[in-house]
């Protein structure tokens, strides 16, 4: 029942979950959090099971000194190497992405992130011009600047983000990234290629505007979200006119790739 009690928990606002021997974590942002949400949901009175369920609050850590115990540099597609600043280079990477880590998403360990950076590897970026939507450490957006895009934009809504992004950007010297704090309002302007590696709720709210905003010819990569969230995600773009193209998944984990069909 593990994937039905995610994707009831997606619908009211969880964000990320984590299955282990003695159950499912499932997080969620506490401004949004309301215990009532939980207890309306019919499963938890299913007479076929059990489920137990505790709240805890999750105070902000040093996040710093806590990734500089547990962080190794993750090497992907032996091209791309993301490690932090007190680790050495690997000189067999091509791109080497120096992040600082700190309390925003984007270290390249989680499925979601090592999955956008093997598509992006895969892609044609030179003289494109790129957005990375909830761009967390800005680490596509980096790697996209790497490969030779002509401009990047990087937005995310909060702001231990922003500003961890354009501490990142500096370290890698990729200047034509422009970071903005906000939510997809503050897109403007078209794109050849739309990263947005979010959550489900998110994406099916925002993938019309990623339309309004994508190039002609332009490709839309999108993650954040479990394979069992693939026919919801892929309905909705498909229903706005885009072609879909390819995915690849990860640990339940999964990408998909999305061409404007226009």
């Amino acid at each position: 029942w593990t994937e039905i009690i995610t994707a009831l928990l997606a619908d009211i606002g969880f964000e990320s979950f984590v299955e282990s021997e003695s159950g499912l974590l499932a997080y969620i942002p506490a401004l949004v959090f309301n215990p009532e949400d939980i207890e309306k949901l019919d499963i938890l009175k299913s007479t076929e099971f059990s489920v137990k369920y505790e709240i805890n609050n999750i105070a902000d850590k040093n996040w710093n000194a806590e990734w500089e115990r547990n962080y190794n540099p993750v090497i992907i597609a032996e091209k791309c190497c993301v490690r932090a600043p007190f680790h050495n280079k690997d000189k067999k990477c091509t791109y080497d992405i120096i992040i600082e880590p700190k309390m925003s998403f984007g270290t390249a360990h989680h499925e979601t992130t090592s999955l956008m950076l093997e598509q992006i590897l895969a892609l044609t970026i030179k003289n494109k011009s790129v957005l990375d939507m909830g761009c967390g450490t800005a680490v596509l957006a980096i790697l996209a600047a790497k490969k030779g895009a002509s401009s990047v934009i990087a937005i995310d809504n909060d702001e231990w983000a922003y500003n961890n992004s354009v501490e990142n950007i500096k370290k890698n010297k990729t200047s034509c990234i422009n970071v903005i704090m906000g939510d997809s309002n503050r897109i403007s302007g078209t794109f050849d290629i739309i990263l947005a590696n979010i959550n489900r709720n998110v994406l099916l709210n925002d993938i019309p505007k990623y339309v309004d905003h994508l190039d002609k010819s332009g490709i839309l990569l999108l993650s954040g979200f479990y394979d069992s969230d693939v026919p919801a995600i892929k309905d909705k773009a498909q229903s706005l006119g885009l072609k879909f193209l390819d995915f690849s998944a990860k640990n339940k984990w999964t990408v998909l790739k999305f061409a404007n069909n226009e």
